[in-house]
């Protein structure tokens, strides 16, 4: 089994399989589900007795540049009306650079996604029109299959990811910190 098949069978059997097919009726254009619903369900699959990692919300970015705040709005609205016990963060990467200063202005979801802090929080999943899954994983899967914390290269001095990374080993001890 390829390393994206077994992703999809560790998703489809979590919450993310359950929101995934919600996620594609929003109609936001080029999403993504990406972040800790990715991560922690994988970790939590692949270390179950000790990794304390939960999916605190659903992180789902998308591109849209003459987007506003009401489309992330309206949309999160939207989903936590199917899905009122999570929580999303819903963003347009478009309009970043808008609300968060001194942020790279992105060219799309995907450029955005690369430059998150950590390659695993990187691992990203949508479901195209037809249902059918796709994967955007700009660093490959080893690190997440192998529980590595690494920054990506934008953030290899970076002391936020320096100390999200520790708050990760904190809650499930059998991963790794990539060395610098």
């Amino acid at each position: 089994m390829s390393n994206l098949h077994y992703l999809q069978k560790i998703l489809i059997e979590s919450p993310v399989g359950l929101v995934l097919p919600a996620i594609t009726k929003l109609n936001l254009p080029n999403w993504w589900l990406a972040g800790g619903a990715v991560r922690n369900t994988v970790w939590r699959y692949l270390y179950p007795d000790d990794c304390n990692l939960v999916i605190n919300d659903f992180d789902i970015a998308f591109f849209n540049l003459d987007g506003d705040r009401n489309e992330e709005l309206f949309a999160k609205q939207k989903i936590t009306q199917e899905f009122p016990s999570y929580e999303f963060d819903i963003k347009n990467q478009a309009s970043f650079t808008r609300w968060r200063q001194g942020t790279h202005i992105f060219m799309s979801t995907e450029d955005a996604i690369a430059q998150w802090l950590h390659t695993a929080t990187s691992v990203s999943v949508r479901l195209d029109s037809q249902g059918e899954w796709e994967f955007f994983t700009p660093y490959g899967l080893d690190d997440l299959f192998n529980g590595v914390i690494r920054a990506t290269p934008g953030h290899i001095d970076n002391p936020d990811a320096e100390k999200k990374g520790v708050t990760f080993l904190q809650k499930c001890p059998h991963l790794k910190l990539a060395p610098k």
